[in-house]
């Protein structure tokens, strides 16, 4: 019998309607720029009133959908939502995906919550659910879909994060991943994988529209996870080498610079390398996977694919590479795994071309950011009846026309109700 292989056929990111220059935002709230700079970001993406997760999801994954035959489609047998912006204590947004996408009933839906290590939950499972052999041909589809926020909770002095410099970082996006036996964009390295978690509480969201959290402890925790996470996955996969044995890496990103300074204690502490070598070799391997990154911003458990995806998209794979990806979640559980991609590959991800996406958002002036934090009360958890304003910022919404997205059009009795654009 041959080997399974497995990994990720297809993939799509969806990075928004509307965006935001975060060097703008950082004048405006008059932010030291010097430590501003150092966040290593450029956009981020801003949820409009009818946006949500679900909507972001199905977006994220529609291509990926309309790419199949109705025979491949109908093969997706598990989907996996991954996010920490659920809309109700038991309905889980895998429902209102799976209709919206127009998938087959014969499937698996369920919800992951594992602050940012939620896509690598979903990926996983999905992983072994093909691996299993339980059903031989079928496809999973991981949709890890997030939307931050920035009221920080009474929570006394244990939770003091300064969120002035958290908000230009807090992005909103979906990252669509299509799991199935064809890995024809990342195949999965089986087995290799180091997993690290405890209990901190560095970050959390002690009620459902708002945040709190403690930087220093949660960056202490990302460096302490990228290492142990590494050294286990060293211990499983011989000869296993940080400096060598991958050519890319892909982070989870909160924000750039919190990556670069976790790369540098890496290439430190394990590699023995120098300060020139480890800044160039931060621009070989890392900076690839931060450039969606730093326009989109922290999309929680989807970071580290909208990472993945950056570095396909702008890597050189003219030979067999092997990406080395990092996930962590708050509160916490990490892992590093890893998989291969190719020139092939690289071609077949340009498709959906993500950079093009990006570029086609509509930019917000900072009155039009300011009127959509007033405003973004409108949608809390638990809202049991409104109906969505498309004209809020006309232009925004003049910006979907024809370009076959999904809008929340209203909320009643508790039921999201939605309309193609």
């Amino acid at each position: 019998m041959s080997r399974i292989t497995v990994g990720i056929e297809a993939m799509n990111v969806f990075g928004g309607t509307a965006y935001l220059d975060v060097k703008q935002l950082a004048l405006h709230r008059k932010l030291d720029i010097t430590r501003f700079e150092n966040l290593l970001m450029k956009e981020k993406a801003v949820a409009l009133p009818y946006e949500d997760p679900i909507t972001f999801g199905v977006n994220a994954a529609k291509p990926l959908i309309d790419s199949l035959s109705e025979a491949e489609k109908n093969r997706i047998e598990l989907l996996i939502s991954c996010t920490e912006s659920g809309i109700d204590f038991g309905k889980s947004i895998s429902t209102y995906i799976h209709h919206h996408l127009g998938l087959n009933r014969n499937c698996r839906l369920f919800e992951l919550k594992n602050a940012c290590y939620a896509g690598t939950a979903g990926f996983q499972m999905a992983v072994n659910f093909i691996l299993s052999q339980t059903s031989p041909g079928a496809k999973a589809l991981v949709i890890a879909s997030d939307i931050s926020r920035f009221m920080v909770a009474d929570a006394g002095d244990a939770l003091t994060e300064d969120w002035s410099f958290a908000e230009p970082s807090g992005g909103a996006g979906a990252v669509a991943v299509l799991v199935s036996e064809q890995p024809n964009v990342f195949q999965v390295d089986v087995g290799a994988n180091g997993y690290y978690g405890y209990e901190v509480m560095d970050t959390c969201r002690p009620m459902a529209d708002s945040e709190a959290g403690d930087a220093d402890l949660s960056l202490m925790s990302y460096l302490d996870c990228s290492e142990q996470a590494f050294l286990e996955y060293q211990r499983r996969v011989s000869n296993a080498d940080y400096r060598e044995t991958f050519q890319y890496l892909a982070f989870h990103t909160p924000f750039g610079g919190m990556v670069k300074g976790a790369h540098r204690t890496m290439m430190r502490k394990i590699a023995k390398a120098q300060p020139a070598e480890i800044e160039a070799d931060f621009k070989q391997r890392v900076m690839p996977g931060l450039s969606y990154c730093q326009r989109v911003g922290n999309i929680m458990g989807a970071t580290v694919f909208l990472s993945l995806a950056s570095t396909i998209d702008h890597g050189r794979f003219e030979s067999p590479k092997r990406i080395g990806c990092f996930s962590y979640g708050s509160g916490c559980c990490s892992e590093f795994y890893s998989g291969v991609v190719t020139a092939q590959g690289q071609e077949r991800q340009h498709r959906f071309e993500i950079e093009g996406q990006l570029n086609d958002r509509y930019q917000l002036s900072m009155d039009e950011y300011e009127a959509l934090l007033k405003g973004s009360s409108a949608v809390k958890f638990g809202t049991r009846n409104v109906k969505l304003d498309f004209q809020l910022i006309p232009e925004a919404f003049a910006s979907c026309i024809g370009k076959d997205r999904l809008l929340l059009e209203e909320i009643s009795e508790f039921h999201r109700e939605y309309r193609w654009v």
